[in-house]
Order: C-alpha cells, then sequence, then structure tokens
C-alpha cells in the first residue's frame, strides 16, 4: 500500500448487513453521534446520563435504579458483569445451547470460578427441570445464560429462571446482547439478577455500548464484595487493594458509583457512543415495544417462510427459533463461501457464515433493527435465489420472494 493511499478518506461500501449482526445502524442514531462532546461531569451531560437510565428501564422490562451503560462492545457488558458477581473458588452454573454460552464458561473460568455446565445439543434449549436439578445438586452462587445465541440461532425460555434462583438464594444473569430491542426482555417479571445488552443488533447502532440492568440484591452483593476484597472497611493500603477483583475498569461498584449522584470518577465517559445508546433508546420507545417486536417477529416469519419456498432447509427447532436470526442449511454441492461473495460483489449484501460445529453447514441471516423491514427482507431472498442459482442450485424462481410477501402479513 502506497503511503497516499494511507490517507485516503473513509469511504465503506453501502453494503446491507443482513447477517447475525453488527446491523446497519438508523439514521437517527448516526446522526445523534455527530453532535458535540461534553465534559463528563457537564451538568448538561450527566442529565444525558440520566435521560439514558430511565430509557432503558422499559426496553429491560424493569424498574431497577441500576440501570445504565458499561463503556465497550456487548462482551465489556458480560465480562463486567461476571467479574464483579463472582469470586475464585465460587459455584457457577452455565445454560449451554451454542457458542456463546462457551464464552460465559471462558470469561468463569478466567475469573477462577468453578463452573459446571448444563450443555445441550445445538439447535435445542435447556430444559427447567434439568436447570433446578442442577441447581439443588450443584448450589451455584450465580446461574448463567444467554437469551438468544445467534450461533445456533435459539432463544432460551427465561420464565421461570428467576424463581428457581430466588428459591434457592442463587443470583442470575442473562446475555441478551441478540434479542434486546427485538425480543420482549422481562427482567422484573423473569425475576433474573443482571442483563446485558449491545447495541448493534436489534437496537439498531453500533457496536461499542453495553446497555446494564442490575436488581438491588445483585447491586448489595456488587457493594458489599467490594467493601470485603478491596479491604474498604479496613483501610489497606491501595498497594492492597483489588487483588481478587480481576479487572478496575469493569469493576462495576465503580462504574455504579459514576453513574449514582456521587458521580466518583472512574473512567471518561465514551460521550458519542452514550448520544448513539440514547438515540437507540428513543427510536426503540418512539415506535412502541410491542410494534417492535411485532415487526421483527413478522420479518423473521417472512424470511423462514421464503427460505422453505427454495427449497432450503431451515436449522433448528421452530418453537424457539429467535425471531431476527434465521439459520439455514447450505444445500449439499453447493460452496456456501461462493454464494456469500457473490450477495456481497453483486448485490452488496452481508449473510452470516457460522461457527464451530456449525461451520460450513449453515448460513446465518439476520433481519433485525434497522433492516427487520419488508422490503429488506425480499430483497435478500431475491439475491440469495441468483446467487443460488449462479452456482448450480435450481431454486424455483420467484418462490422465495412470494412467500415471504405472504408470510409477512399472516
Amino acid at each position: 500500500m502506497s503511503l497516499p493511499d494511507l490517507f485516503r478518506e473513509i469511504d465503506p461500501p453501502q453494503r446491507l448487513l443482513m447477517g447475525p449482526g453488527p446491523v446497519n445502524a438508523h439514521p437517527r442514531v448516526l446522526r445523534a453521534m455527530a453532535a458535540d462532546l461534553l465534559g463528563q461531569f457537564d451538568p448538561e451531560m450527566t442529565d444525558y446520563m440520566n435521560e439514558v437510565m430511565a430509557l432503558y428501564r422499559p426496553i429491560f422490562g424493569t424498574e431497577n435504579r441500576w440501570t445504565f451503560l458499561v463503556d465497550g462492545t456487548a462482551r465489556a457488558g458480560i465480562e463486567a458483569a461476571l467479574v464483579s458477581m463472582v469470586s475464585p473458588g465460587q459455584n457457577v452454573l452455565v445454560l449451554c445451547f451454542g457458542r456463546f454460552g462457551l464464552l460465559l464458561t471462558e470469561i468463569l473460568d478466567r475469573i477462577g470460578a468453578i463452573v459446571e455446565i448444563i450443555e445441550v445439543p445445538w439447535g435445542e434449549i435447556v430444559p427447567l427441570d434439568q436447570i433446578a436439578q442442577a441447581i439443588e445438586r450443584f448450589g451455584p452462587k450465580l446461574v448463567a445464560t444467554v437469551h438468544g445465541d445467534t450461533s445456533t440461532t435459539m432463544a432460551q425460555p427465561l420464565e421461570g429462571l428467576g424463581d428457581l434462583c430466588r428459591a434457592a438464594g442463587v443470583l442470575s444473569y442473562v446475555d441478551a446482547t441478540a434479542t434486546i430491542g427485538g425480543m420482549e426482555i422481562a427482567a422484573d417479571r423473569w425475576g433474573v439478577d443482571v442483563v446485558t445488552g449491545g447495541l448493534q443488533k436489534c437496537l439498531g447502532g453500533p457496536s461499542g455500548s453495553a446497555p446494564i440492568t442490575i436488581s438491588d440484591m445483585a447491586a448489595e452483593r456488587i457493594f458489599s464484595r467490594r467493601h470485603v476484597e478491596l479491604g474498604l472497611q479496613t483501610a489497606k493500603p491501595i498497594e492492597n487493594r483489588g487483588r481478587r477483583i480481576g479487572s478496575n475498569y469493569f469493576d462495576l461498584a465503580m462504574i455504579m458509583d459514576y453513574w449514582s449522584e456521587k458521580r466518583l470518577n472512574h473512567h471518561t465517559e465514551a460521550t458519542t457512543m452514550l448520544y448513539g445508546a440514547r438515540e437507540c433508546a428513543r427510536v426503540t420507545l418512539g415506535e412502541g415495544l410491542e410494534a417492535r417486536f411485532d415487526r421483527h417477529a413478522a420479518a423473521g416469519r417472512a424470511m423462514t417462510a421464503g427460505l422453505r419456498a427454495m427449497g432450503l432447509i431451515v436449522y433448528g427447532d421452530d418453537r424457539y427459533r429467535m425471531t431476527n436470526i434465521t439459520g439455514v442449511y447450505i444445500p449439499k454441492g453447493v460452496d456456501g463461501e461462493a454464494v456469500r461473495r457473490r450477495m456481497r460483489e453483486d448485490f452488496e449484501i452481508e449473510i452470516g457464515t457460522a461457527f464451530g460445529q456449525l461451520a460450513g453447514k449453515i448460513w446465518r441471516i439476520g433481519a433485525m433493527g434497522y433492516n427487520a423491514m419488508k422490503h429488506k427482507v425480499l430483497i435478500t431472498l431475491g439475491a440469495l435465489e441468483a446467487a443460488l442459482r449462479a452456482e448450480g442450485f435450481q431454486a424455483p424462481p420467484g418462490a422465495g420472494v412470494d412467500a415471504a410477501l405472504a408470510a409477512w402479513g399472516e
């Protein structure tokens, strides 16, 4: 690459992102992120922070006082939650039905937790009775799960999980990165203690900010653990503090102090991302949560119907499929990457490949956030048909688009 090329203006292609995320950001979000910066203790800035807290409570389905943002991608929220609630040597039960359940396990292993996994075949979900038996047998301090795992396109039912945990005196954590803003999140009704999310999927924003909500019970553990482990009650020298908490940046007790009325300095708030997260919430609530969930359900229904009408086999259990991502088997004899390349180069559309045991076996096609629209689903199906035919698969001409149109209004 020549030196002048290094200084060229960024001019990315106008690509339609119909994979498992990220997706195209809503134009209102991009405009909000172009606003001027403010100092982190500026009264206008702290007012925006308070507004963000209020805006995300209904999106999480909660009245939790501790509802705010962790600066970083969705994984920052996941790690902050786990590193702040779990101490080395504590028992943690993980529900695993895909790649991102394995991610929870990896983070917990790094913390030094004793992890037991309830693992089911990919394409299935974890039954409630298995969770109850494992809690009774293993005695965890925390039960952790993903709500919608994009690697398998399945959504774990969460009704009853909180009741099981509360009855056993166990905290619960849910990673809702892939579903928040597109499927119902009901933290209070489910009785779950901590839920984290991300902007880059159903909320229609860029990656880089992780909304989080924390129950009073979980907040009490986070603050009390910080006092005990950092030695604040005994005024230990600063060099002896923090040896057991694995992160300073992701220490939720310190972040919560910044988001509280105390405004204690922890980090320089990512102002531009806060603007974006705030606008994501405004767009979501402006549409109405039920209307938004219905739109995502219609998009998923249409995508699934269109794929089947083209002669393709949809992956997983229909009863538990996420509304915003559909897995579909790559037909035998078809080069899956060649199809993806044709869609990208000929139509400027991106669909997703897969992880682990599903790599090379399925495509993952998303329709979420700003992209969960009828015309974008139809354009994607039409492009996929053309790419498949070019690679030798004889999809019935127009069948996918026709079926999707009919299914959208069901």
